[in-house]
C-alpha cells in the first residue's frame, strides 16, 4: 500500500514537472516511461530504463533515484532500493512533502532490514516537521519500535506515548512496547495500569492475567491480585490448575477459606490427588466446616495414613470420642500424641483408669508437663471414685 501510493505521488510529480521547470524534459519522458513499466510489474525492465538516464541535473538525479529506490523496493532488492533512497536523502533535492516521503520510505525500509539504528535518525527528523496530509502519529511507533529492537528501554516509553496522544482508544503494538520495556527497567507499579489495558484488550490472553497478577503479588496488592484472578475466571479465561490453586490460596489469604476450599473441589483430581484433598481439608477447617473438614481428612488418609492423624484431632475437638479411639489405633508414630489425645478422650469417656493408663505412658515415653498435670488430676478423680464407692 505505501508504494502503491508512491507511485501514484511519482506520476502526479511527473504530469507537473514541465510546468514546475523541476524535472527536465528529457528526464520526464524517460522516467514516465520507466513508470509505466512498473505499473505493468516489469520491474527490471523500468530499473534499467531509469539507469540509462544521463543528466547532470542535481534534482534530476535525485528524482531518478528515489524511483530507483521505489522499483528495487517493489522487485524485493531491499539493498539496492536502500542505497538509492539514501543518494535521493542526502541530496536535499527532493523538498517539502515528496523529501518527507521519500526519507520516510529510507526509514521504513531500513527497519525492515533490521538497521534499527540507522533507521532512528531518518525518523527523528521526520517528526520535526510533518507535512498536513501525513501522520506523524504512525512515526513515532516506528520510533518505538526501533529503540526496543536495540533494547533502549527508555527510549521506547516516551516513543509510544507520543504515538498513543494521538490514538482516541489503546492498541496492542504500542501497549506491548510499552509493557516490554516497563519490565525490563523494572518499573512494576508502571506495568501494572498498562497490564491492566492489556487485558481488557486481549482478555482471552491468560499471560496478560498471570503477568498482571504476578506483579501485583510483588508489589504486595494481594487483594487487587485475587480480584484479577477471580475476574480472569469469571470471564472464561483458560486457567491452567496452578492458577486455580493460587487463587484458592489468595482467598484463604483474605480471609475466605471456603471459597478457597470450593475452587479446589472444582479442580480435576480434586478427590484423587492427595494434595488436593488435603488443601481441601485444611481450608475447611479454616472455616470452621468441621464435618466437611473431618470428611476430607478421612479421604486424605486412605491416600496416606498419616493423615489418620488429622482426623482423629477433629472427632476429639468435636466430641467423637470413640470414634477418635478407633482412628487414632491406625495412627503411625507420633506415640505421645496419640497417648494424650487418648487420655483426654478416655477422661471425656468417664473412663478415668484408662485414661490415666494412657497419661502414664505418655509421660514414660516423653516426660512432660501437660502429661503430669492429667496423671495428678486423673489420680485424684480415681482416689474420689475409690472414696465414693467405699462409702
Amino acid at each position: 500500500m505505501i508504494i502503491r501510493n508512491f507511485l501514484v505521488a511519482v506520476l502526479c510529480c511527473v504530469s507537473m514537472a514541465a510546468g514546475a521547470a523541476e524535472l527536465s524534459q528529457y528526464t520526464a519522458i524517460r522516467v514516465q516511461k520507466a513508470n509505466q513499466l512498473a505499473q505493468d510489474e516489469k520491474f527490471l525492465e523500468a530499473i534499467e530504463a531509469l539507469q540509462k538516464i544521463d543528466t547532470s541535473k542535481a534534482y534530476d538525479q535525485a528524482f531518478v533515484a528515489r524511483m530507483l529506490g521505489v522499483f528495487y523496493w517493489q522487485n524485493e532488492q531491499i539493498k539496492p532500493a536502500i542505497k538509492h533512497l539514501t543518494l535521493a536523502v542526502k541530496s536535499q533535492q527532493l523538498e517539502d512533502e515528496q523529501g518527507w516521503v521519500t526519507q520516510k520510505m529510507l526509514a521504513d525500509l531500513l527497519l525492515s532490514d533490521q538497521q534499527f539504528s540507522a533507521a532512528l535518525p531518518h525518523y527523528y527528523q521526520l517528526v520535526e516537521q510533518v507535512p498536513a496530509t501525513q501522520k506523524e502519529d504512525q512515526v513515532w511507533l516506528r520510533i518505538a519500535q526501533a529503540h526496543y529492537q536495540i533494547e533502549q528501554w527508555k527510549s521506547v516509553i516516551p516513543a509510544t506515548d507520543k504515538y498513543r496522544h494521538f490514538q482516541t482508544k489503546d492498541e496492542l503494538q504500542p501497549l506491548s512496547l510499552k509493557l516490554g520495556a516497563q519490565l525490563q527497567l523494572k518499573r512494576w507499579n508502571d506495568a501494572i495500569p498498562t497490564l491492566e489495558k492489556l487485558v481488557t484488550l486481549q482478555p482471552e490472553k491468560v499471560n496478560w492475567w498471570r503477568q498482571l497478577v504476578s506483579l501485583q503479588l510483588q508489589q504486595g496488592q494481594n487483594k487487587q491480585a485475587l480480584s484479577t484472578l477471580a475476574l480472569a475466571k469469571g470471564q472464561g479465561v483458560a486457567l491452567s490448575q496452578k492458577d486455580r490453586i493460587l487463587l484458592a490460596q489468595l482467598y484463604a489469604q483474605s480471609g475466605i477459606p471456603e471459597r478457597a476450599a470450593i475452587e479446589i473441589s472444582q479442580l480435576e483430581g480434586a478427590n484423587a490427588d492427595v494434595d488436593l484433598v488435603v488443601s481441601q481439608a485444611s481450608y475447611w477447617q479454616q472455616a470452621r466446616e468441621w464435618s466437611k473438614a473431618t470428611k476430607q481428612w478421612q479421604l486424605a488418609a486412605k491416600h496416606d495414613r498419616k493423615y489418620h492423624w488429622n482426623v482423629a484431632q477433629l472427632m476429639v475437638q468435636e466430641g467423637q470420642y470413640q470414634q477418635a479411639l478407633e482412628v487414632l489405633e491406625h495412627v503411625q508414630g507420633r506415640e505421645v500424641d496419640v497417648a494424650l489425645a487418648k487420655t483426654r478422650a478416655y477422661y471425656k469417656l468417664d473412663q478415668f483408669e484408662q485414661a490415666l493408663i494412657h497419661a502414664k505412658q505418655a509421660n514414660h515415653i516423653e516426660p512432660s508437663k501437660q502429661s503430669r498435670s492429667w496423671i495428678k488430676y486423673l489420680t485424684q478423680l480415681r482416689r474420689a471414685e475409690q472414696a465414693t464407692k467405699a462409702v
